[in-house]
């Protein structure tokens, strides 16, 4: 799965909002269905793993200049969730990088 957000901001103001918002990425999913945790390996890319039903879901976001790429590797079990997931990552993404 991957999400293109489009933003006007710099790459330090799209960091220190995603940096500020993290702990609410496991509300991408459906409630207590995730657990979540993040790293950053670099100033432009945040490691993701989801806990989803007992499987580990790896992903990232990778801020460039005038966009967000969010991107998970949905097991085949979970693909049926794409279409919903991916509605869930634009809007939650988008409010994580409003002010």
């Amino acid at each position: 799965m991957r999400v293109t957000l489009p933003h006007d901001l710099s790459r330090e103001e799209v960091r220190r909002r995603m940096r500020a918002h993290s702990d609410e990425i496991a509300g991408f999913f459906p409630p207590g269905l995730a657990s979540v945790t993040t790293r950053w390996p670099n100033d432009d890319r945040m490691d993701i793993t989801a806990e989803v039903m007992g499987m580990s879901i790896p992903g990232g976001v990778d801020v460039r200049d005038g966009e967000v790429v969010i991107e998970m590797q949905l097991p085949m079990l979970l693909s049926v969730m794409k279409g919903p997931l991916e509605a869930a990552v634009k809007k939650e993404g988008r409010r994580l990088l409003a002010p």
